[in-house]
Protein backbone atom coordinates (compact mmCIF):
# COMPACT_ATOMS: atom_id res chain seq x y z
CA UNK A 1 0.00 0.00 0.00
CA UNK A 2 1.20 3.60 -0.98
CA UNK A 3 1.29 5.91 1.73
CA UNK A 4 -0.96 8.93 0.97
CA UNK A 5 -0.15 11.36 -1.56
CA UNK A 6 3.54 10.65 -1.14
CA UNK A 7 6.15 12.32 -3.60
CA UNK A 8 4.67 9.75 -5.99
CA UNK A 9 1.29 10.84 -5.39
CA UNK A 10 -0.77 10.16 -8.86
CA UNK A 11 1.97 9.00 -10.72
CA UNK A 12 1.58 5.35 -11.40
CA UNK A 13 4.65 4.74 -13.48
CA UNK A 14 8.12 5.52 -13.50
CA UNK A 15 8.14 7.39 -16.65
CA UNK A 16 4.90 9.24 -14.79
CA UNK A 17 7.80 9.99 -11.81
CA UNK A 18 10.52 11.09 -14.26
CA UNK A 19 8.53 13.32 -16.29
CA UNK A 20 6.69 15.13 -13.21
CA UNK A 21 10.30 15.43 -11.38
CA UNK A 22 12.43 16.94 -14.16
CA UNK A 23 9.71 18.73 -16.57
CA UNK A 24 6.58 20.01 -14.48
CA UNK A 25 7.16 19.92 -10.84
CA UNK A 26 6.56 23.22 -8.70
CA UNK A 27 8.33 25.29 -8.19
CA UNK A 28 10.88 24.33 -10.63
CA UNK A 29 8.30 25.20 -13.53
CA UNK A 30 6.81 28.18 -12.68
CA UNK A 31 3.11 28.81 -13.26
CA UNK A 32 1.14 30.89 -15.59
CA UNK A 33 -2.24 31.99 -14.36
CA UNK A 34 -4.22 33.50 -17.25
CA UNK A 35 -7.21 33.43 -16.34
CA UNK A 36 -8.58 33.59 -12.16
CA UNK A 37 -10.94 35.93 -9.84
CA UNK A 38 -8.36 37.07 -7.72
CA UNK A 39 -8.38 40.80 -6.54
CA UNK A 40 -5.79 43.01 -7.97
CA UNK A 41 -6.01 45.08 -5.12
CA UNK A 42 -5.42 42.30 -2.71
CA UNK A 43 -2.36 42.20 -4.58
CA UNK A 44 -0.69 45.60 -4.21
CA UNK A 45 -1.27 45.81 -0.63
CA UNK A 46 -0.14 42.71 0.19
CA UNK A 47 -2.97 41.26 2.38
CA UNK A 48 -1.85 39.55 5.47
CA UNK A 49 -4.34 36.63 6.53
CA UNK A 50 -5.20 36.68 10.25
CA UNK A 51 -6.30 32.92 10.33
CA UNK A 52 -6.69 29.60 7.46
CA UNK A 53 -9.97 30.53 7.35
CA UNK A 54 -10.08 33.84 6.02
CA UNK A 55 -7.05 32.63 3.19
CA UNK A 56 -8.81 29.18 2.73
CA UNK A 57 -13.08 29.30 3.08
CA UNK A 58 -13.87 32.98 2.37
CA UNK A 59 -15.15 33.21 -0.90
CA UNK A 60 -14.85 29.77 -1.47
CA UNK A 61 -17.95 28.55 -2.96
CA UNK A 62 -16.24 24.90 -3.95
CA UNK A 63 -16.06 23.99 -0.65
CA UNK A 64 -19.21 26.04 0.98
CA UNK A 65 -21.29 23.69 -1.37
CA UNK A 66 -19.63 20.40 0.68
CA UNK A 67 -20.31 22.15 3.66
CA UNK A 68 -24.06 22.23 3.02
CA UNK A 69 -24.01 18.92 1.81
CA UNK A 70 -22.46 17.59 4.68
CA UNK A 71 -25.49 18.97 6.78
CA UNK A 72 -23.62 22.39 7.81
CA UNK A 73 -25.54 24.88 8.95
CA UNK A 74 -25.31 27.80 6.42
CA UNK A 75 -23.96 30.23 9.94
CA UNK A 76 -20.80 28.27 9.84
CA UNK A 77 -20.52 28.72 5.92
CA UNK A 78 -21.31 32.24 4.68
CA UNK A 79 -22.84 33.68 8.28
CA UNK A 80 -21.61 34.95 11.14
CA UNK A 81 -20.02 32.34 12.93
CA UNK A 82 -16.53 32.87 14.37
CA UNK A 83 -13.48 31.86 11.81
CA UNK A 84 -12.59 28.85 14.19
CA UNK A 85 -15.83 26.78 14.30
CA UNK A 86 -15.75 27.30 10.50
CA UNK A 87 -12.79 26.16 10.44
CA UNK A 88 -13.58 23.16 12.23
CA UNK A 89 -16.77 22.69 10.61
CA UNK A 90 -14.93 21.94 7.28
CA UNK A 91 -12.09 19.50 9.57
CA UNK A 92 -15.50 17.64 10.09
CA UNK A 93 -16.44 17.82 6.34
CA UNK A 94 -13.17 17.17 4.45
CA UNK A 95 -13.25 13.43 5.76
CA UNK A 96 -16.27 12.61 4.07
CA UNK A 97 -15.17 13.76 0.49
CA UNK A 98 -13.56 10.30 -0.27
CA UNK A 99 -12.78 10.90 -4.09
CA UNK A 100 -13.63 14.52 -4.51
CA UNK A 101 -10.52 16.92 -6.11
CA UNK A 102 -11.11 19.12 -2.49
CA UNK A 103 -9.72 16.32 -0.24
CA UNK A 104 -6.74 16.20 -2.21
CA UNK A 105 -6.37 20.33 -3.67
CA UNK A 106 -6.71 20.53 0.49
CA UNK A 107 -4.10 18.25 1.55
CA UNK A 108 -1.54 19.53 -1.69
CA UNK A 109 -2.15 23.32 0.07
CA UNK A 110 -1.88 22.27 3.79
CA UNK A 111 1.54 20.52 2.56
CA UNK A 112 2.38 22.83 0.01
CA UNK A 113 2.17 26.22 1.78
CA UNK A 114 2.49 25.30 5.11
CA UNK A 115 4.49 22.28 5.54
CA UNK A 116 1.79 19.49 7.03
CA UNK A 117 2.01 15.93 6.55
CA UNK A 118 -0.98 14.84 8.34
CA UNK A 119 -4.56 14.40 7.20
CA UNK A 120 -6.95 17.20 8.41
CA UNK A 121 -9.99 15.77 10.04
CA UNK A 122 -12.17 16.41 13.11
CA UNK A 123 -8.85 14.93 15.96
CA UNK A 124 -6.64 16.60 13.86
CA UNK A 125 -8.39 20.10 13.28
CA UNK A 126 -6.77 22.14 16.37
CA UNK A 127 -3.64 21.55 15.76
CA UNK A 128 -3.91 22.33 12.14
CA UNK A 129 -5.15 25.99 12.79
CA UNK A 130 -2.51 26.36 15.49
CA UNK A 131 0.17 25.36 12.91
CA UNK A 132 -1.56 27.15 9.92
CA UNK A 133 -2.56 30.59 11.72
CA UNK A 134 1.29 30.75 12.80
CA UNK A 135 2.91 30.42 9.53
CA UNK A 136 0.28 32.73 8.35
CA UNK A 137 2.21 35.25 10.68
CA UNK A 138 5.45 35.15 8.39
CA UNK A 139 6.06 37.19 5.01
CA UNK A 140 6.13 33.95 2.93
CA UNK A 141 1.97 33.72 3.70
CA UNK A 142 1.14 37.23 2.83
CA UNK A 143 -0.68 37.56 -0.64
CA UNK A 144 2.39 38.35 -2.42
CA UNK A 145 4.46 35.51 -0.77
CA UNK A 146 2.39 32.61 -1.95
CA UNK A 147 2.38 34.10 -5.34
CA UNK A 148 6.31 33.62 -4.64
CA UNK A 149 6.35 30.26 -3.04
CA UNK A 150 4.53 29.13 -6.33
CA UNK A 151 6.95 30.47 -8.66
CA UNK A 152 4.12 32.24 -10.42
CA UNK A 153 5.48 34.53 -13.10
CA UNK A 154 2.12 36.45 -14.50
CA UNK A 155 -1.35 36.88 -13.65
CA UNK A 156 -4.83 37.59 -15.49
CA UNK A 157 -7.33 38.75 -13.48
CA UNK A 158 -11.15 39.05 -14.95
CA UNK A 159 -12.03 42.90 -14.72
CA UNK A 160 -15.13 44.68 -16.30
CA UNK A 161 -14.98 47.07 -19.18
CA UNK A 162 -15.72 50.23 -16.69
CA UNK A 163 -13.00 48.96 -14.40
CA UNK A 164 -10.42 51.84 -13.71
CA UNK A 165 -7.62 49.25 -13.43
CA UNK A 166 -5.70 51.88 -11.05
CA UNK A 167 -4.67 48.82 -8.98
CA UNK A 168 -2.94 47.15 -11.65
CA UNK A 169 -1.15 50.43 -12.23
CA UNK A 170 -0.19 50.71 -9.04
CA UNK A 171 1.18 46.56 -9.13
CA UNK A 172 3.30 48.00 -12.03
CA UNK A 173 4.79 50.72 -10.58
CA UNK A 174 5.83 48.79 -7.22
CA UNK A 175 9.64 47.47 -7.78
CA UNK A 176 9.38 45.86 -5.16
CA UNK A 177 6.78 43.12 -7.05
CA UNK A 178 8.02 41.68 -9.86
CA UNK A 179 5.18 39.21 -11.23
CA UNK A 180 3.03 40.40 -14.34
CA UNK A 181 -0.53 41.64 -13.15
CA UNK A 182 -2.17 41.78 -16.00
CA UNK A 183 -6.54 42.44 -16.77
CA UNK A 184 -8.46 40.67 -19.23
CA UNK A 185 -11.44 42.11 -20.65
CA UNK A 186 -14.70 40.97 -19.21
CA UNK A 187 -17.63 42.98 -21.14
CA UNK A 188 -20.63 40.02 -19.83
CA UNK A 189 -22.78 43.29 -18.56
CA UNK A 190 -22.89 44.86 -21.74
CA UNK A 191 -23.92 42.16 -23.40
CA UNK A 192 -26.59 40.70 -21.08
CA UNK A 193 -29.52 42.58 -21.93
CA UNK A 194 -32.08 41.01 -20.07
CA UNK A 195 -30.72 41.96 -17.11
CA UNK A 196 -32.42 44.50 -14.85
CA UNK A 197 -29.72 46.44 -14.41
CA UNK A 198 -28.51 46.53 -17.87
CA UNK A 199 -29.61 50.45 -18.86
CA UNK A 200 -28.08 51.56 -15.53
CA UNK A 201 -24.52 49.53 -16.29
CA UNK A 202 -24.87 51.39 -19.93
CA UNK A 203 -25.23 54.08 -18.09
CA UNK A 204 -21.98 53.64 -16.25
CA UNK A 205 -20.32 52.67 -19.57
CA UNK A 206 -21.16 56.08 -21.02
CA UNK A 207 -19.62 57.52 -18.53
CA UNK A 208 -16.41 55.70 -18.19
CA UNK A 209 -15.79 55.33 -21.76
CA UNK A 210 -16.41 59.44 -22.65
CA UNK A 211 -19.10 57.87 -24.96
CA UNK A 212 -22.66 58.92 -24.81
CA UNK A 213 -24.25 55.62 -25.62
CA UNK A 214 -27.44 55.81 -27.61
CA UNK A 215 -27.29 53.78 -30.65
CA UNK A 216 -25.37 50.23 -31.15
CA UNK A 217 -23.25 52.66 -33.09
CA UNK A 218 -21.85 54.47 -29.90
CA UNK A 219 -22.01 51.07 -27.73
CA UNK A 220 -19.37 50.00 -30.39
CA UNK A 221 -17.16 52.74 -29.93
CA UNK A 222 -17.54 53.18 -26.44
CA UNK A 223 -16.41 49.32 -25.81
CA UNK A 224 -13.65 50.55 -28.36
CA UNK A 225 -12.71 53.14 -26.10
CA UNK A 226 -12.49 50.88 -22.97
CA UNK A 227 -10.36 47.90 -24.89
CA UNK A 228 -8.04 50.66 -25.72
CA UNK A 229 -7.92 51.50 -22.10
CA UNK A 230 -7.45 47.99 -20.94
CA UNK A 231 -4.70 47.54 -23.96
CA UNK A 232 -2.52 50.73 -21.93
CA UNK A 233 -2.28 48.21 -19.49
CA UNK A 234 -1.21 45.20 -21.53
CA UNK A 235 -4.10 43.55 -21.53
CA UNK A 236 -4.27 40.97 -24.32
CA UNK A 237 -6.61 38.33 -23.24
CA UNK A 238 -10.53 38.46 -22.73
CA UNK A 239 -13.38 36.01 -21.70
CA UNK A 240 -16.93 35.31 -21.68
CA UNK A 241 -19.39 33.86 -19.75
CA UNK A 242 -22.17 32.80 -21.73
CA UNK A 243 -25.00 30.33 -21.25
CA UNK A 244 -23.68 28.73 -25.01
CA UNK A 245 -22.12 30.36 -27.81
CA UNK A 246 -25.06 31.36 -29.95
CA UNK A 247 -26.03 32.17 -33.36
CA UNK A 248 -28.70 34.11 -34.69
CA UNK A 249 -27.43 36.44 -37.59
CA UNK A 250 -29.33 39.91 -37.95
CA UNK A 251 -28.62 42.72 -39.84
CA UNK A 252 -27.53 46.09 -38.42
CA UNK A 253 -30.24 48.23 -38.59
CA UNK A 254 -32.54 44.94 -36.61
CA UNK A 255 -30.06 45.14 -33.75
CA UNK A 256 -29.86 48.88 -33.18
CA UNK A 257 -33.28 48.63 -33.12
CA UNK A 258 -33.23 46.13 -30.53
CA UNK A 259 -30.42 47.51 -28.57
CA UNK A 260 -32.71 51.18 -28.90
CA UNK A 261 -35.59 48.76 -27.43
CA UNK A 262 -33.56 47.72 -24.41
CA UNK A 263 -32.66 51.25 -23.46
CA UNK A 264 -35.71 52.05 -23.43
CA UNK A 265 -35.99 49.28 -20.96
CA UNK A 266 -38.98 47.58 -22.79
CA UNK A 267 -38.66 43.75 -23.01
CA UNK A 268 -37.14 41.70 -25.84
CA UNK A 269 -37.94 38.24 -27.56
CA UNK A 270 -35.40 35.54 -26.88
CA UNK A 271 -35.17 36.05 -30.96
CA UNK A 272 -34.54 39.50 -29.87
CA UNK A 273 -31.56 38.77 -27.23
CA UNK A 274 -30.09 36.19 -29.50
CA UNK A 275 -29.70 38.43 -31.98
CA UNK A 276 -27.98 41.18 -30.32
CA UNK A 277 -25.93 38.41 -28.41
CA UNK A 278 -24.66 37.30 -31.73
CA UNK A 279 -24.01 40.70 -33.29
CA UNK A 280 -21.92 41.68 -30.10
CA UNK A 281 -19.91 38.60 -29.98
CA UNK A 282 -19.28 38.79 -33.81
CA UNK A 283 -18.34 42.62 -33.16
CA UNK A 284 -15.73 42.22 -30.33
CA UNK A 285 -14.29 39.05 -31.86
CA UNK A 286 -13.23 41.23 -34.58
CA UNK A 287 -11.70 43.92 -32.27
CA UNK A 288 -10.21 40.82 -30.53
CA UNK A 289 -8.67 39.99 -33.68
CA UNK A 290 -7.89 43.16 -34.87
CA UNK A 291 -6.00 43.82 -31.60
CA UNK A 292 -4.02 40.40 -31.64
CA UNK A 293 -6.29 39.18 -28.02
CA UNK A 294 -6.92 36.17 -27.50
CA UNK A 295 -10.64 35.88 -26.60
CA UNK A 296 -12.00 32.85 -24.07
CA UNK A 297 -15.46 31.12 -24.52
CA UNK A 298 -17.22 29.72 -20.49
CA UNK A 299 -19.85 28.68 -21.62
CA UNK A 300 -22.38 25.94 -20.19
CA UNK A 301 -23.42 26.83 -16.76
CA UNK A 302 -26.74 27.27 -15.62
CA UNK A 303 -26.56 29.89 -12.79
CA UNK A 304 -28.43 30.40 -9.50
CA UNK A 305 -30.48 27.95 -9.40
CA UNK A 306 -31.49 28.16 -5.84
CA UNK A 307 -33.76 31.13 -5.83
CA UNK A 308 -34.15 31.28 -1.94
CA UNK A 309 -29.97 31.54 -1.41
CA UNK A 310 -29.60 33.37 -4.27
CA UNK A 311 -31.75 36.31 -2.61
CA UNK A 312 -29.81 35.85 0.42
CA UNK A 313 -26.05 35.73 -0.61
CA UNK A 314 -25.71 36.62 -4.29
CA UNK A 315 -24.28 35.08 -7.42
CA UNK A 316 -21.12 32.76 -7.23
CA UNK A 317 -22.35 31.39 -3.57
CA UNK A 318 -22.16 27.58 -4.61
CA UNK A 319 -25.98 27.30 -6.57
CA UNK A 320 -24.81 27.01 -9.97
CA UNK A 321 -24.74 23.38 -11.98
CA UNK A 322 -23.87 22.28 -15.30
CA UNK A 323 -26.64 22.96 -18.46
CA UNK A 324 -26.88 20.51 -21.09
CA UNK A 325 -28.13 22.98 -23.63
CA UNK A 326 -24.88 23.70 -25.66
CA UNK A 327 -25.09 23.78 -29.19
CA UNK A 328 -22.31 22.66 -31.37
CA UNK A 329 -23.88 23.71 -34.36
CA UNK A 330 -24.29 27.47 -33.54
CA UNK A 331 -20.39 27.27 -32.05
CA UNK A 332 -19.63 26.51 -35.68
CA UNK A 333 -21.67 28.42 -37.49
CA UNK A 334 -20.67 31.43 -35.25
CA UNK A 335 -17.01 30.49 -35.69
CA UNK A 336 -17.60 30.70 -39.49
CA UNK A 337 -19.27 33.98 -39.74
CA UNK A 338 -16.06 34.85 -38.50
CA UNK A 339 -14.01 32.86 -40.60
CA UNK A 340 -16.21 34.23 -43.74
CA UNK A 341 -14.29 37.88 -42.75
CA UNK A 342 -10.50 36.76 -41.45
CA UNK A 343 -11.56 37.71 -38.05
CA UNK A 344 -11.43 34.89 -35.89
CA UNK A 345 -8.60 35.82 -32.90
CA UNK A 346 -7.20 33.44 -31.15
CA UNK A 347 -9.93 31.45 -29.12
CA UNK A 348 -10.50 28.87 -26.43
CA UNK A 349 -13.55 27.52 -25.97
CA UNK A 350 -14.75 25.87 -22.41
CA UNK A 351 -18.11 23.85 -21.63
CA UNK A 352 -18.54 23.04 -18.32
CA UNK A 353 -20.49 20.09 -20.09
CA UNK A 354 -18.27 17.38 -20.67
CA UNK A 355 -19.90 15.66 -22.93
CA UNK A 356 -19.27 18.54 -25.16
CA UNK A 357 -15.07 17.48 -24.92
CA UNK A 358 -15.35 15.45 -28.51
CA UNK A 359 -17.55 18.08 -30.08
CA UNK A 360 -15.62 21.02 -29.27
CA UNK A 361 -12.41 18.56 -30.25
CA UNK A 362 -13.99 18.45 -33.87
CA UNK A 363 -15.31 22.00 -34.44
CA UNK A 364 -12.12 23.63 -33.36
CA UNK A 365 -10.71 21.55 -36.08
CA UNK A 366 -12.34 23.17 -39.00
CA UNK A 367 -10.62 26.51 -38.40
CA UNK A 368 -7.14 25.77 -37.75
CA UNK A 369 -4.50 27.61 -39.48
CA UNK A 370 -3.07 30.82 -39.59
CA UNK A 371 0.43 30.37 -38.47
CA UNK A 372 -0.73 29.79 -35.23
CA UNK A 373 -0.31 26.64 -33.50
CA UNK A 374 -3.65 25.50 -32.03
CA UNK A 375 -5.24 28.66 -33.22
CA UNK A 376 -8.17 27.50 -31.54
CA UNK A 377 -8.17 25.87 -28.64
CA UNK A 378 -10.18 23.42 -26.09
CA UNK A 379 -10.00 24.68 -22.94
CA UNK A 380 -8.50 22.73 -19.53
CA UNK A 381 -11.40 20.93 -17.72
CA UNK A 382 -13.09 23.26 -15.59
CA UNK A 383 -15.21 24.24 -12.65
CA UNK A 384 -17.19 20.95 -11.97
CA UNK A 385 -14.65 18.87 -14.27
CA UNK A 386 -11.22 19.95 -13.00
CA UNK A 387 -10.68 16.53 -10.60
CA UNK A 388 -8.64 13.15 -11.90
CA UNK A 389 -11.59 11.54 -14.21
CA UNK A 390 -12.09 15.09 -15.85
CA UNK A 391 -9.12 16.36 -16.26
CA UNK A 392 -7.91 12.41 -18.08
CA UNK A 393 -11.00 12.46 -20.04
CA UNK A 394 -10.94 16.02 -21.31
CA UNK A 395 -6.68 15.79 -22.23
CA UNK A 396 -7.63 12.32 -23.82
CA UNK A 397 -10.30 13.48 -25.91
CA UNK A 398 -8.21 16.98 -27.12
CA UNK A 399 -5.65 14.19 -27.80
CA UNK A 400 -7.60 12.05 -29.98
CA UNK A 401 -9.51 14.87 -32.15
CA UNK A 402 -6.37 17.71 -31.78
CA UNK A 403 -2.52 18.20 -31.39
CA UNK A 404 -1.78 18.09 -27.30
CA UNK A 405 1.14 19.11 -27.59
CA UNK A 406 -0.13 22.47 -28.51
CA UNK A 407 -2.49 22.73 -25.23
CA UNK A 408 -2.47 26.05 -23.66
CA UNK A 409 -2.87 23.68 -20.18
CA UNK A 410 -4.05 24.64 -16.44
CA UNK A 411 -5.59 27.86 -15.00
CA UNK A 412 -6.85 28.48 -11.69
CA UNK A 413 -10.17 29.63 -12.35
CA UNK A 414 -9.95 30.95 -9.03
CA UNK A 415 -10.36 33.65 -5.84
CA UNK A 416 -7.85 31.73 -3.86
CA UNK A 417 -4.56 32.67 -3.54
CA UNK A 418 -3.92 28.81 -2.28
CA UNK A 419 -5.01 27.79 -5.31
CA UNK A 420 -1.80 27.40 -7.50
CA UNK A 421 -1.47 23.61 -6.29
CA UNK A 422 -4.25 23.01 -9.00
CA UNK A 423 -1.17 23.19 -11.75
CA UNK A 424 0.76 20.49 -9.74
CA UNK A 425 -2.48 18.52 -9.35
CA UNK A 426 -3.13 19.06 -13.09
CA UNK A 427 0.87 18.17 -13.96
CA UNK A 428 0.55 15.05 -12.15
CA UNK A 429 -2.19 13.64 -14.15
CA UNK A 430 -0.82 15.14 -17.52
CA UNK A 431 2.70 13.40 -16.44
CA UNK A 432 0.64 9.92 -15.80
CA UNK A 433 -1.68 9.80 -19.10
CA UNK A 434 1.81 10.19 -20.71
CA UNK A 435 3.62 8.20 -18.66
CA UNK A 436 1.22 5.31 -19.37
CA UNK A 437 1.12 5.59 -23.02
CA UNK A 438 4.93 5.29 -23.14
CA UNK A 439 5.15 2.44 -21.18
CA UNK A 440 2.67 0.50 -22.78
CA UNK A 441 4.30 1.13 -26.03
CA UNK A 442 1.83 3.86 -27.55
CA UNK A 443 4.34 6.43 -27.84
CA UNK A 444 8.19 6.16 -28.25
CA UNK A 445 10.54 7.42 -24.96
CA UNK A 446 12.32 10.15 -26.84
CA UNK A 447 13.10 12.00 -23.47
CA UNK A 448 14.01 15.33 -25.46
CA UNK A 449 10.56 15.16 -27.37
CA UNK A 450 8.52 14.55 -24.38
CA UNK A 451 10.67 17.26 -22.46
CA UNK A 452 9.17 19.59 -24.63
CA UNK A 453 5.46 18.24 -24.41
CA UNK A 454 5.22 18.42 -20.72
CA UNK A 455 7.13 22.05 -20.18
CA UNK A 456 5.09 23.21 -23.47
CA UNK A 457 1.49 22.36 -22.00
CA UNK A 458 2.47 23.05 -17.79
CA UNK A 459 3.90 26.64 -18.98
CA UNK A 460 5.38 26.88 -22.41
CA UNK A 461 3.06 26.76 -24.99
CA UNK A 462 0.56 29.38 -23.04
CA UNK A 463 3.81 31.88 -23.10
CA UNK A 464 4.17 31.40 -26.59
CA UNK A 465 0.18 31.49 -27.51
CA UNK A 466 -0.84 34.66 -25.58
CA UNK A 467 2.40 36.23 -26.31
CA UNK A 468 3.62 37.06 -23.19
CA UNK A 469 6.87 38.69 -22.03
CA UNK A 470 8.02 35.79 -20.37
CA UNK A 471 11.04 33.60 -20.85
CA UNK A 472 10.12 29.96 -21.56
CA UNK A 473 11.78 27.26 -19.49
Amino acid sequence: MKAFMDETFLLGTKTAQELYDKYAAMPKIPVLDYHCHINPQEIFEDRKFENITQVWLGGDHYKWRQMRTNGVDEKYITGDAPDHEKFLEWARTLPKLIGNPLYHWSHLELRYYFGYQGNLNADTAEEVWNLCNEKLKSPECSVRGLIRQSNVRLICTTDDPVDSLIWHEKIKADPDFDVQVLPAFRPDKAMNAEKPDFTDYIAKLSETSGVQITDLASLKKALMNRMDHFADHGCTVSDHGLDYVMYVPASDDEVDAIFKKALKKQPLTETELLQYKTAFLLFVAGEYCRRNWVMQLHYGAKRDNNGYMFDRLGPDTGFDCINNHTPSAQLADFLNALASKNTIPKTIVYSLNPIDDAAIGSVIGCFQGGGVKNRIQQGSAWWFNDHFTGMTNQMRSLASLSALGNFVGMLTDSRSFLSYTRHDYFRRILCNMIGDWVENGEYPYEEKILSDIIRGISYNNAVEYFGFDLQKV
